[in-house]
């Protein structure tokens, strides 16, 4: 009897350390653990926060409190406003070449003052541009569209131009000399921010331009902000 009531009144103990230790530290329910109190001192607040994998990307909050550099702004550009009215109002382009309004009855025609498509019936002018960041051999010339009026131009300068995004295009970066340092094809959107990004990464590359993958004409360019 006196052997029985020892272990009976070992498991007792036992049975109370546990349940201490589940008031002490928490309880599960729905397959987590909530954090009741901690020893060290940590707000629930916190160890409540979702555990990283290893390998997993960290958070914005994360990436800046540990001191990794954010993602440099770029910069999508249009044919500058101020060039484009310049043009308007002394009735020739930079090549000397007067001014001729037409219609575009179909449409689709890329337009470097606003950086969308043409709709069908919008008066437009075609002109010779050279894009920037080009020089010597390299300082090319071409034709490009643009409204045949002042428009409301390209608002969103930080973002890929979303009525383009459809377009397959080809990415020319130049170097600080403005001579060509690369080209990429891409597919679209998506893509083209891929290499667009990987291009200008690289210390010999100071801009891009986005191009039409059959003539090559200019529709606007892409830099560091």
């Amino acid at each position: 009897m006196a052997v029985a009531e020892g272990t009976r009144n070992r498991a007792e103990r036992r049975l109370r350390d546990v349940k201490g230790r589940r008031a002490n530290y928490g309880s599960v329910g729905g397959g987590r653990i909530t954090v009741r109190a901690c020893v060290f001192g940590c707000l629930t607040s916190h160890c409540d926060l979702p555990q990283r994998l290893p390998g997993m990307t960290a958070h914005p909050s994360e990436q800046i409190t540990t001191g990794t550099p954010a993602e440099r702004r770029l910069v999508f550009e249009p044919i500058p406003p101020g060039t484009l009215q310049g043009i308007r109002t002394a009735g020739v382009d930079e090549a000397g070449n007067l001014l001729t309004v037409q219609t575009d009855t179909d449409g689709g025609s890329p337009l470097r003052c606003c950086l969308r498509e043409s709709a069908p019936g919008d008066r437009v002018l075609l002109i010779a541009y050279t894009p920037p960041g080009t020089r010597g051999a390299y300082a090319e010339r071409g034709p490009v569209f643009i409204h045949a009026e002042r428009c409301g131009g390209y608002r969103t300068p930080d973002r890929y131009p979303p009525a383009l995004s459809h377009r397959q295009q080809v990415v020319r970066a130049y170097d600080r000399d403005g001579r060509i340092a690369d080209g990429v094809l891409v597919h679209g959107g998506d893509h083209a921010m891929s290499a667009i990004r990987e291009l200008l990464a690289r210390p010999d590359v100071v801009l891009v331009h986005l191009r039409n993958v059959g003539y090559g004409c200019y529709n606007f360019a892409v830099r560091h902000g």
